[in-house]
């Protein structure tokens, strides 16, 4: 199959927990992962997100209570989630989900760490709305 390394596990399972807001998904070699709908959305391999090269990311702000509305199976290799603020361009192959379960504490800590070296929040109401172009309109 196109784009899959021969050893990956294929998912025997896969569950949206929308309460816990927590993607399950287990796999043939017997590992099972919880993916938080943020930590999905804010590592989308979209590219959008990516970006066109490294360094080219997209700091995903304000995804705390971001929710997976649909999934989508893409082929026999990937599902493509629907997520609350719209984002739906995101292909999930079997690897990169499997990668995201392996990597997930480095992955969680480093998003973190970004968050708080750009200022960055993962609040929706504290994100600060694009300011307003001429002017801040505040006349006393």
């Amino acid at each position: 199959m196109a784009g899959l390394d021969q050893d990956t596990p294929l998912p025997t399972e896969i569950t949206l927990h929308r309460k816990s807001r927590v993607l399950e998904i287990a796999f043939d070699d017997g590992t099972r992962f919880q993916l938080p709908f943020e930590f999905l959305r804010v590592y989308s391999p979209s590219a959008e997100v990516r970006g066109h090269g490294p360094g080219q990311e997209t700091l995903q702000q304000g995804k705390r209570d971001v929710d997976v509305l649909s999934l989508e199976p893409v082929g026999n290799y990937a599902v493509k989630p629907g997520f609350s603020d719209g984002h739906d361009s995101g292909l999930y192959s079997w690897d990169y989900l499997y990668m995201l379960g392996r990597e997930q504490e480095r992955l969680w800590s480093e998003y973190l760490a970004r968050l708080e070296r750009e200022g960055g929040t993962r609040d929706p109401a504290k994100v600060p709305p694009p300011a307003p172009k001429g002017g801040c309109g505040h006349h006393h």
